[in-house]
């Protein structure tokens, strides 16, 4: 009767250890392989754009040359022919790309545009890398190296997205090139390796005009769209 007791007691515990990690599963989760990635901005549709406004104490790479882009300039697809209106050129996108809509594409734009301004100010380049053409990350890139070799850290912080509207729009053969200009506020400090504030203000807001172009191959199977220039309007 002893051991019967015993038989029973160790089928208790058992059912009890089942129960606890049954429960420990069900609040926990599991891995199952398939865990949620940080979402491309193009591939999904990122909330509204937080409501905001600065130009950077440190410009993103790009920023303090208006006439000069952060990659290597891509020929217009019209060079000789006359101009087509903003709307025209969209219409030429979609019809290109008919999943293309300029809504969609904005809030996308929005999502990579808060995505890559934080990157960089953290020096987060494995984020950077999928987002960026290839001349546009080593830019971005030696800037976050000279940075850290300077033993500097840029803090950014962008309180919202006031503005966003596409302003450029064009075919490059089976490229689309769209252009937003963003109008955000930002609040943005360098410290030195001691943490003291060598620019900026961490108590400033101020508002930064950026204009980016992005661009995809309409006839390619992926559907996210790279940061291949960067300037800025004074």
């Amino acid at each position: 009767m002893g051991d019967g007791f015993v038989f029973v007691e160790i089928l208790i515990f058992a059912m009890i250890a089942a129960f606890l990690v049954y429960r420990l599963r069900s609040v926990l989760g599991r891995r199952t392989g398939e865990e949620r990635q940080r979402p491309n901005p193009f591939t999904s549709r990122p909330d509204a754009p937080r409501a905001g406004a600065p130009d950077n104490v440190v410009p993103m790479p790009g920023r303090d040359r208006p006439a000069q882009a952060a990659s290597a300039p891509v020929s217009p697809a019209q060079s000789h022919d006359e101009p087509v209106s903003l709307h025209a050129a969209l219409a030429q996108i979609a019809a290109a790309d008919p999943s293309f809509d300029e809504k969609h594409f904005l809030q996308g734009a929005c999502g990579a545009f808060e995505m890559i301004v934080e990157a960089f100010a953290k020096g987060d380049t494995a984020t950077l890398r999928p987002l960026l053409a290839d001349d546009v990350y080593d830019n971005f890139a030696r800037a976050v190296r000279e940075r850290q070799a300077a033993g500097e850290t840029l803090e950014t912080r962008i309180e919202r997205i006031a503005d966003a509207d596409v302003v450029e729009a064009r075919m490059d053969g089976r490229t689309a090139l769209v252009t937003v200009k963003f109008v955000s506020e930002q609040m943005n400090v360098v410290r030195d390796r001691n943490g003291a504030v060598v620019d900026g203000d961490p108590n400033a807001v101020v508002e930064a005009v950026d204009v980016w172009t992005f661009a995809r191959n309409t006839r390619a199977s992926n559907p996210n769209w790279s940061l291949v220039e960067t300037r800025t309007t004074h």
